[in-house]
């Protein structure tokens, strides 16, 4: 609870049976999270028995088994009953601590983004090249839309409130990894006021399936490139008419 609202932690997995539970216990810690909702996304065996190990009447898990980070989060975005609703992935890459510093920004922003780029990590799968791409993509979205700076389109641990959520859900495209960008897109297409914080990146437990191989990098490069490209002329033309984003 914050301010008399109440925080939903929402969560995609697909391969993070081993990080899972303890990343669910640092949020819960902080005494700050009202319910949180897991999307079992076609998940490893064994995950759904890792979250029920947590001695909590707070969590619910939810089957999303169209295959896709996209289609999970989105499930779990809309099972959210929170006022306020926090996306993270649970990898072990993001940490309760920084959960604080969303809400008190939720006070005058209706979006809060977090950043991997404005604080410096030493994360080993945050390599170089990762970063900057983040970091230069954003830089193009805030000339391309005329809107406040961005320097990370694809951090995944983000605050929305709620009618945010469900005004933007009748528009979602993308079942992949790209639903991150998505998501900041739309909301600069609608007007929403939003603002971008940074947020401790550790290393994550266990591969990832999206940036696996450099092959995969590129490819992911590319095809968000062509989505702010594409996403920015829809909004010339139609403006925040949703409908065309």
């Amino acid at each position: 609870m914050w301010n008399n609202e109440s925080v939903s932690l929402v969560m995609p997995t697909y391969r993070e049976k081993d990080s899972i539970k303890a990343k669910i216990e640092d949020f819960l810690a902080t005494g700050l999270v009202d319910e949180v909702i897991v999307a079992n996304n076609n998940a490893e065996a064994g995950t759904d028995e890792e979250i029920r190990k947590i001695k909590s009447d707070k969590i619910k898990i939810i089957h999303e088994h169209r295959q896709g980070y996209g289609y999970a989060l989105q499930a779990a975005l809309l099972g959210a009953k929170g006022d306020l609703v926090v996306s993270i992935e649970p990898d072990a890459t993001y940490i309760g601590k920084d959960l604080k510093r969303f809400l008190i920004l939720s006070e005058d922003f209706p979006v809060v983004f977090g950043s991997r780029v404005i604080r410096k990590t030493h994360n080993k799968d945050w390599g170089y090249w990762r970063r900057e791409v983040n970091f230069i993509y954003g830089t193009l979205i805030h000339f391309l839309f005329n809107t406040n700076t961005i320097t990370d389109i694809g951090c995944t641990y983000k605050l929305m409130r709620r009618e945010v959520i469900h005004e933007l859900a009748p528009h979602w495209r993308h079942g992949s990894s790209l639903f991150a960008t998505e998501l900041l897109l739309l909301t600069l297409a609608k007007g929403h006021s939003f603002i971008e914080i940074p947020v401790t990146f550790e290393e994550r437990v266990g591969g990832s399936v999206v940036i696996g191989s450099r092959l995969k990098l590129v490819k992911l490069a590319f095809e968000g490139l062509w989505q702010i490209f594409a996403a920015w002329a829809r909004w010339l033309i139609h403006g925040k008419n949703l409908k065309h984003v």
